[in-house]
C-alpha cells in the first residue's frame, strides 16, 4: 500500500495535482503562473475581489506579468460555482473562495507580513490563511509557507494551527509542511522564478522530500536545508545583509560629506578591487516590501530571547535618517540660491522605492515629500510608473509634462533613478538640483 508521501510525490512528478496559491501579490501570482506553465492546475486565492475579477478578465496588476502571459494560462471553472478547472493540464484561475482547498493536493501561502504600528511583526495574514487551510485540511496534503517571517513561525504557529484542528493527522506522515522563502526581485528579467535557486526546509525530512518533489517541477534549483527555522533565517540574513551594507555606504556618504570628499568617487575606486569588496551605493534610504521590514523581524525575535541585534538597530537608524539628510541638502541648496524652502516649488523625480517599478511601499520618497511639505514647500512629482500617489497621507498626481514641471520648479530632487529619464536634460533644465542617486552627472 502506498504511503501519503509516495502518492503525493507521484502526483507532483506526473503533474497530476491541483495546487492552491493563497495571496496573489508580487510573490503569489508569479509563483502560481510558474506552476501553471509547468503543467499544474493552479487555483489562486485572494480576499481582494477586485484583484480576482481583474485576473479572471485577463488583466494583470503586477508589472512583471503581462496581460498576454496571464491570458495564455487562464482557465475558467467548468461550471459556475464549481471548484475545479476545465480538464486541461497547466491552467490558472483565481477565486475568493477558500473551499477549493478541499480538492487540492498542495496549498502555498504567500501573504503579506508587514510590521505593526508598534514595530512588531504582524503575522495576522499568515494566521488567517492557515486557519482557512486548517478548515479544509485533508490527509495527503502539502502546505508551504513562503511569506517572510521570523525563525520558528512554521513550527510555532503553522503546525499547531493545523494539528489542533486535526489531531489525528501526523506531520511528516499524513500531511507535509515546509517553508520556502520567496526571492522575488521586481523588475528583474535575468533572475526569474524558474532560474533563481529556491531554499526549502521541511518540518521533517519527509516533509522536505514532498516539498522538493513539487517545486522541482517548476524551479531549476532547489537548495535544501535541515529544517524550517534555518530556511526562515536564510531569508532574513539575505535582506539583513543588504540593509546593513546599504547603511554602511550611507554612513560613508555622511562621513565623506563631513570630510569634504566625494563619496561616489571613493566607492567607485574601492569597487575596482577584484576581491574582498562588494559595491553598494548610497541613496535616499530603504524602501520596498523587504529591506526595511525583514531585519526588524529578526531583531524582534532576538529581543524575545534577551539578545540585542546591534547591527540591525544601527543600520535601521542610519537608513531611516537619510530622508532628513537629503531634505537638509535641499534646504542648503535653496539657501545658496537665496530662496527659502517655504513657498518653493520642489519637483521630486521618481517616487517608487526602486528603479523601473511602480511600487510605493516604504519608499523614502514619501518621507522626503512629508518633510518638505511640513517645511511649507509646494511639492510636485514625476514618475512614469506611478500616475497617482494616494498613500501614507499623500494625495498627488504625477505631473503630465516633465519638461514644463522642470521649468517651473525652484528645486529638482532626484529620488528614484528610472532608466527612462534623460539625465542630461534634467541637469540642464533644473535651476537647483539635489541628486540622491548620483545619476545626473554620471549617466547621460
Amino acid at each position: 500500500m502506498k504511503t501519503a508521501k509516495t502518492m503525493l510525490i507521484e502526483q507532483f512528478v506526473q503533474r497530476d495535482a491541483t495546487l492552491a496559491v493563497i495571496g496573489l501579490g508580487y510573490v503569489g501570482l508569479p509563483l502560481a503562473l510558474a506552476f501553471a506553465r509547468a503543467g499544474f492546475d493552479v487555483i489562486g486565492i485572494d480576499i481582494d475581489a477586485e484583484r480576482v475579477a481583474l485576473l479572471q478578465q485577463g488583466y494583470s496588476y503586477i508589472e512583471d506579468i503581462s496581460d498576454e502571459s496571464l491570458r495564455a494560462l487562464l482557465r475558467q471553472p467548468m461550471l459556475a460555482g464549481h471548484n475545479t478547472l476545465t480538464p486541461t493540464h497547466g491552467g490558472f484561475h483565481a477565486t475568493t473562495r477558500f473551499d477549493v482547498l478541499q480538492d487540492v493536493q498542495a496549498a502555498i501561502i504567500c501573504v503579506p507580513t508587514p510590521l505593526s504600528k508598534t514595530g512588531d511583526p504582524d503575522i495576522s495574514y499568515i494566521t488567517a490563511a492557515v486557519e482557512q487551510v486548517a478548515t479544509y485540511l485533508h490527509p495527503g496534503m502539502l502546505i508551504v509557507l513562503e511569506s517572510t517571517t521570523y525563525p520558528g513561525t512554521t513550527t510555532e504557529v503553522v503546525v499547531p494551527a493545523l494539528t489542533t484542528h486535526h489531531p489525528t493527522l501526523e506531520v511528516g506522515h499524513d500531511l507535509f509542511v515546509c517553508f520556502s522563502p520567496e526571492r522575488i526581485d521586481p523588475g528583474r528579467t535575468d533572475w526569474t522564478i524558474e532560474n533563481t535557486p529556491k531554499v526549502m526546509g521541511g518540518v521533517t525530512p519527509h516533509c522536505l522530500d514532498v516539498g522538493r518533489a513539487l517545486y522541482e517541477q517548476a524551479i531549476q534549483t532547489i537548495v535544501p536545508v535541515s529544517n524550517t527555522e534555518t530556511a526562515e533565517m536564510v531569508k532574513l540574513l539575505e535582506n539583513t545583509f543588504r540593509a546593513v551594507n546599504i547603511a554602511l555606504v550611507n554612513e560613508v556618504l555622511l562621513m565623506c560629506d563631513t570630510l569634504g570628499l566625494d563619496a561616489w568617487e571613493v566607492i567607485e575606486a574601492a569597487a575596482t578591487k577584484p576581491f574582498g569588496f562588494m559595491k553598494f551605493t548610497p541613496g535616499p534610504g530603504l524602501g520596498g516590501h523587504c529591506l526595511p521590514v525583514d531585519p526588524l523581524y529578526l531583531s524582534w525575535k532576538l529581543k524575545t530571547l534577551n539578545y540585542h541585534a546591534r547591527f540591525i538597530d544601527l543600520a535601521t537608524q542610519i537608513n531611516t535618517s537619510m530622508p532628513s539628510y537629503w531634505v537638509q541638502k535641499v534646504q542648503d541648496a535653496l539657501n545658496d540660491a537665496a530662496k527659502p524652502v517655504r513657498g518653493s516649488r520642489i519637483l521630486i523625480i521618481g517616487v517608487a522605492y526602486k528603479r523601473d517599478v511602480g511600487d510605493l511601499r516604504e519608499s523614502p520618497a514619501l518621507d522626503i515629500i512629508h518633510l518638505l511639505q511640513a517645511k511649507g514647500a509646494y511639492v510636485m512629482y514625476h514618475d512614469p510608473h506611478v500616475p497617482h500617489i494616494a498613500y501614507d497621507g499623500i494625495d498627488l498626481m504625477c505631473e503630465p509634462d516633465l519638461e514644463a514641471a522642470l521649468d517651473t520648479a525652484d528645486c529638482v530632487v532626484i529620488v528614484t533613478d528610472h532608466s527612462t529619464y534623460d539625465w542630461a536634460m534634467i541637469r540642464r533644465r533644473a535651476r537647483v538640483l539635489v541628486d540622491t542617486r548620483h545619476v545626473a552627472h554620471t549617466r547621460q
